[in-house]
């Protein structure tokens, strides 16, 4: 059986950063998640555009790309990366809870999982601050990796928050899943 190796641990356990210098140069995206849960008229505001703090949503959005391009500073084992990409968008809004995902994208030697993670992160402390004189009882959950292309271990995808997925570049030959993509059936 293949046992999980932890490569930011040396054979010594001393921490290290992975050295990337063989890998090839892939185009690697990554999609990251997180939920902002609120009080009904919090939410209102955000969408009302009446939060005493601005566009909530905008200077969130702004928040998160930031985020995702500082990664490196927070993150200790994070190579700095030229980031091509960073989009963040919102999703499944309600009465009560604002969805957050995130794309970045790279043509590198190592994936870009952890500025996805770092954007939607950013992204949401940010809704949080600019709403917290209206509604301390926010919570920030569900972050996750949401789907991940490129590189050497190739496809993963967590889809609706539950089913994994996890495919290797050599076995990727179904019409049914587009690169980079939201993953669907058919042509």
């Amino acid at each position: 059986m293949n046992q999980a190796k932890l490569t930011h641990i040396d054979e010594k356990g001393a921490s290290r950063m992975v050295d990337v210098g063989e890998k090839k140069i892939t185009e690697r995206i990554a999609i990251a998640h997180a939920r902002v849960t609120m009080k009904p008229e919090t939410f209102g505001l955000i969408m009302d555009k009446k939060a005493a703090k601005g566009d909530v949503l905008e200077v969130a959005r702004v928040a998160g790309i930031m985020g995702a391009k500082r990664t490196s500073e927070l993150i200790p084992m994070c190579h700095p990366l030229n980031i091509n990409s960073v989009k963040i968008d919102y999703t499944n809004n309600n009465q009560d809870s604002i969805e957050i995902m995130s794309e970045v994208k790279v043509t590198a030697k190592t994936g870009v999982e952890m500025e996805a993670l770092t954007a939607v992160s950013v992204c949401a402390l940010t809704i949080y601050d600019m709403c917290k004189s209206a509604d301390r009882s926010m919570s920030i959950s569900d972050i996750y990796l949401a789907k991940k292309s490129g590189g050497k271990s190739g496809l993963y995808a967590r889809i609706d928050g539950q089913v994994y997925m996890w495919i290797r570049p050599a076995l990727v030959r179904s019409p049914s899943i587009r690169h980079a993509g939201v993953l669907r059936s058919g042509p």
